[in-house]
């Protein structure tokens, strides 16, 4: 595909399906469909009260917050941002999003490309 210009509402919204997600989408903004060789954006928008799983992996985050309020647990540290707000989520750290706020979380997420 190559070069990629477009409005990120023409990326298809997804269900996250992993077990322990509640009122998660996402949209792969960017991806190995995008010809992307070293890192993948994705946007996530999360239900009032909804939240991603509780999880780890081997890789780190780099998370923008957009849109709403975000209580981010890291390791058993937690700490709530909003609009504007910036997350760096270590790897093989235990950690999820919630929206603790009233409407939509937003949030951009970054993650190196995994096989």
């Amino acid at each position: 595909m190559g070069f990629k210009a477009v409005p990120y509402t023409d990326v298809e919204l997804e269900n996250v399906t992993e077990e322990g997600a509640e009122g998660a989408k996402i949209r792969w903004l960017i991806s190995k469909k995008d010809q992307a060789t070293r890192f993948a954006m994705r946007y996530f928008e999360i239900a009032e009260g909804g939240h991603s799983p509780l999880h780890t992996h081997p890789w780190e985050h780099e998370v923008f917050v957009m849109k709403g309020k975000c209580k981010v647990v890291c390791d058993g540290e937690e700490s709530v941002l909003t609009e504007g707000g910036v997350i760096f989520v270590p790897e093989n750290t235990k950690h999820n999003f919630q929206n603790i706020g009233e409407g939509e979380l937003h949030f951009i997420c970054v993650v190196p490309m995994m096989d």
